[in-house]
C-alpha cells in the first residue's frame, strides 16, 4: 500500500472548527435548465455537420495510430447532447471496446469538483475568500519560505510576510509545492516526506507543515498540493470525509452515479486500463509502474481521499458536473451554487504582476489573456490567447490525458476521456478538440 500511496501522490497532478451539520439538497423541481437528457442534430445546435465530422475523424485517427487505446468525447450545447462518441478499446489486453459508461481515472479533473465543494461551504458562510488559511489550518502558522540554498546546499529560509489566503490556495498562488517537479528543493522535500502518500488527510497536513513554501504567498503561480489542503478544510468544516460530503452534496444531486474515490467490485469491469508510451518501441503499453512505483488499482478505498486528484468518473457524469457549471449552478432543478458563485469561480484572481511573470505550466502559460480563477483555468481574451473558444471558458485536465471545458459565452460543454500517462505522443488533444469544435460552430446565434 505504501508504494501505491507514493505513486498516487506523485500523479495527483497532470490538492474555524465548526459543528457538523446534516447536509441536504433541494428536491428536483421543474426547471428550464437543460440537463443533457436530449440529443439534437449538429445543425440544430449551430454546427455545420460536415465540418464537425473533422473532429470525429481526427480523434478516430488518434486511436487508429495507436496513440491511445480508446477514447470518449461528449459535445453539448444549450444543455443538449450534439455528439457522444466512443473510439477504440477500454482494454487492449481483453479487447473490450470503449463504451459510454466506461470509468476513467480523472486525476486533476478532481480539482474543480473540490472547488465546488468549497464554494458550497462559502455560500453557507463557513469561510471567506481573503481569510488566512491558518484560521482553518493552524498547523501552517509557523511555515517558512525558502529563498535559496547556501554554499552547503542547505535551504535559506525566511518568515512568511503573511499567511496564505483562501483565495490563494484556490488559485495556486499560496506558495505550496507538489512533488511533481525535480527543479526545486521544496518539491524534493514533498517527495521525500511522501506528503500526498500520507495515511490520512491530517497526516498530509502535518507533513506539509514541515516543508517551507516555494515563495511568499501571492507573489507567484505554481501548481501545488493546495487543492488537497482544500479537501482537508472541507472535512474539518463539515465533520465528514471529503467523499461523504461530495456524495451527499454534489454526486447524488447531480446524479453522478459512477463518480467516487474508488471503483466498487460490481463496477470493476468498467474501469479502463491505463497506458503509457514505450520510448524504445514507440508503442503504448499498460502502465504497471511509473517512476518505479506500482500503479494503484483504484479498486479499494484510498488511504485518504485526494481533493487534488483522487476521483474516478464517467464521461456523462463529468458532463453533468460541467453542465451544472454552464447552467450557473443548477441542473435538473437542483441548485448547488448561485450564479454569482459560479461567476466568481470563473473570474481570474491572479494579480496582473503574477500573470505576466509566471511560467504557469507547460500546457498553459498564463498571461493577461489566460488566467486562473477558483480551481479553474479561465480564458479572459480567447482571440489574444490564440483560441476559438468563448470568453470566460473554464477548464482543466488530468494526468491520464482527460480534459474538459465549459464555455459560458457559447453555452457549450465538452468532455474528453483517455487513459494515457505522460502525454499522448502528439498534439495536445484538448487543444485540437477546441479548434475542431469551434471551426464547426458556424451559426453560434442558434
Amino acid at each position: 500500500m505504501r508504494v501505491n500511496r507514493r505513486f498516487a501522490a506523485a500523479m495527483t497532478a497532470v490538492a474555524l472548527v465548526m459543528a457538523p451539520v446534516q447536509a441536504s439538497y433541494a428536491a428536483p423541481k421543474p426547471s428550464a435548465a437543460a440537463a443533457l437528457t436530449q440529443r439534437v442534430s449538429p445543425e440544430a445546435a449551430g454546427f455545420d455537420a460536415e465540418r464537425l465530422a473533422r473532429l470525429d475523424a481526427y480523434m478516430a485517427k488518434v486511436v487508429a495510430d495507436g496513440r491511445v487505446a480508446g477514447m470518449t468525447t461528449l459535445l453539448a450545447r444549450h444543455g443538449k447532447v450534439v455528439a457522444f462518441r466512443t473510439y477504440g478499446q477500454q482494454s487492449l489486453a481483453t479487447g473490450q471496446p470503449m463504451s459510454q459508461d466506461t470509468i476513467f481515472r480523472i486525476y486533476s479533473m478532481t480539482k474543480p469538483v473540490t472547488g465546488v465543494a468549497m464554494m458550497i461551504l462559502f455560500e453557507e458562510g463557513r469561510w471567506r475568500l481573503d481569510d488566512p488559511v491558518t484560521r482553518y489550518v493552524p498547523e501552517f502558522k509557523t511555515l517558512k519560505v525558502m529563498t535559496g540554498v547556501d554554499g552547503n546546499g542547505k535551504p535559506i529560509l525566511e518568515d512568511m510576510k503573511r499567511p496564505p489566503t483562501m483565495r490563494e490556495i484556490m488559485s495556486h498562488t499560496a506558495g505550496f509545492g507538489y512533488g511533481l517537479q525535480d527543479d526545486h528543493p521544496v518539491d524534493k522535500l514533498y517527495r521525500e516526506k511522501q506528503v500526498l502518500g500520507a495515511a490520512s488527510t491530517h497526516e498530509m497536513i502535518e507533513r506539509t507543515a514541515q516543508i517551507p513554501l516555494v515563495y511568499q504567498p501571492g507573489t507567484q503561480w505554481r501548481y501545488s498540493s493546495s487543492v488537497d489542503i482544500q479537501g482537508y478544510i472541507v472535512e474539518k468544516l463539515t465533520g465528514q470525509t471529503l467523499g461523504q460530503f461530495m456524495e451527499q452534496r454534489i454526486f447524488k444531486p447531480l446524479k453522478m452515479n459512477d463518480t467516487a474515490f474508488y471503483v466498487p467490485k460490481d463496477k470493476a469491469g468498467r474501469l479502463a486500463a491505463v497506458y503509457m508510451g514505450n520510448k524504445d518501441t514507440g508503442r503504448i503499453e499498460e502502465a504497471k509502474q511509473l517512476f518505479g512505483f506500482d500503479m494503484p488499482t483504484y479498486l479499494d478505498p484510498p488511504p485518504f481521499e485526494s481533493g487534488g486528484g483522487g476521483l474516478v468518473s464517467t464521461t456523462m457524469d463529468y458532463a453533468r458536473f460541467s453542465q451544472m457549471i454552464a447552467n450557473k449552478g443548477e441542473l435538473d432543478g437542483v441548485r448547488l451554487l448561485s450564479p454569482a458563485s459560479v461567476e466568481l469561480m470563473g473570474t481570474n484572481v491572479i494579480p496582473k504582476e503574477v500573470l505576466v511573470s509566471s511560467n504557469g505550466t507547460t500546457g498553459a502559460r498564463f498571461n493577461e489573456a489566460v488566467g486562473f480563477g477558483l480551481d479553474f483555468m479561465v480564458v479572459n481574451d480567447p482571440r489574444a490567447a490564440g483560441t476559438l473558444e468563448g470568453k470566460g471558458s473554464m477548464s482543466w485536465g488530468g494526468a491520464a490525458g482527460t480534459w474538459f471545458w465549459v464555455d459560458p459565452t457559447n453555452d457549450l460543454v465538452f468532455v474528453g476521456m483517455i487513459q494515457r500517462m505522460g502525454g499522448t505522443g502528439g498534439d495536445d488533444l484538448g487543444t485540437m478538440a477546441r479548434t475542431l469544435t469551434y471551426q464547426a460552430l458556424t451559426h453560434p446565434e442558434k
